[in-house]
């Protein structure tokens, strides 16, 4: 069926029921991210561990002992809750965006319901991707990168105290100064969400240039002509949100620019599939383009 044969769902309540139906799905979705969050605060110690995990293989592979440290009595308590708010989040949004569909879908055509429950599916799994590679990938080389610029090398004062000796007594009094990484685990967290957040949302590029394309704000050969300002775009991302070495830029860059490509074939897709019904529905002449 064309989306010219489309028919909205016959719902012609009045305001009053789509604001009770609306207060419905908003606790509905309420209960469930606090139900989620609770679930992931009996858990999120584990959490905590597997997010720090980068940090600590790159400590262990420096030599170092793998630990944080808190600077606050109630730092700890906040970040295993931060964290379950996160978690929280992402457990619950199944039932969350099962909520938002249920108010919303009645107003859509059938065309319209068809075109967005692939997106809805695709967003979570790419962000979710886009996510798992800042955590295996770009975590590692990020905190590998910074750390670098702290004194990786035990210091001479912890040989000598392992020997027993009197390092006041016996260090050089010329001995250079040395720093070592004692990372608190709120910043530690925070960098790392930041590089989870960032790679989430760009891995969410195909959705929306696609969306965009099924809307018609954008067109493959619009995408294709602008190509080089995209390259020059990315470059530019990849510099402020990864670690100033050329390993994580480049790597950033490759990724977001396939997702671009991506882009462009799925939106020349939707292009055709749309020029097909309009030939279909008589709208076009065969020899004809949108």
């Amino acid at each position: 069926m064309s989306q010219f044969d489309d028919e909205i769902e016959d719902s012609a309540a009045p305001l009053i029921e789509h604001l009770a139906e609306l207060r419905t799905r908003i606790i509905r979705a309420v209960a469930a991210f606090l139900v989620a969050m609770i679930v992931c605060f009996t858990v999120a110690e584990p959490l905590l561990e597997f997010l720090m995990q980068p940090i600590a293989d790159v400590l262990r592979a420096r030599g170092e002992d793998p630990q944080l440290i808190f600077t606050a009595p109630q730092e700890k308590f906040f970040v295993l809750v931060r964290i379950s708010v996160i978690f929280g989040l992402g457990l619950a949004f199944p039932v969350i965006a099962h909520q938002l569909w249920r108010f919303v879908a009645p107003g859509l055509y059938r065309s319209e319901k068809n075109a967005f429950l692939p997106f809805i599916i695709a967003s979570p799994l790419l962000f979710l991707a886009g996510a798992s590679f800042a955590h295996y990938v770009v975590t590692p080389l990020a905190m590998s990168f910074f750390i670098g610029f702290s004194d990786a090398i035990p210091t001479i004062a912890a040989l000598l105290a392992g020997e027993g000796v009197d390092v006041i007594a016996e260090a050089p009094q010329n001995e250079e100064l040395r720093t070592v990484f004692l990372g608190s685990v709120r910043e530690s967290l925070d960098l790392s969400l930041k590089f989870i957040l960032a790679f989430g949302l760009c891995f969410q590029l195909p959705v929306l240039l696609t969306l965009m394309g099924k809307a018609g704000l954008v067109s493959a050969e619009g995408l294709r002509n602008v190509r080089k300002y995209a390259v020059v775009g990315i470059l530019v991302l990849a510099a402020l949100v990864t670690p100033p070495d050329v390993i994580t830029q480049v790597i950033l860059f490759t990724v977001v620019y396939s997702l671009y490509e991506v882009s462009i074939f799925l939106v020349a897709r939707v292009e055709r599939k749309r020029l097909k019904e309009l030939r279909e529905a008589g709208i076009l002449d065969e020899d004809e383009e949108l």
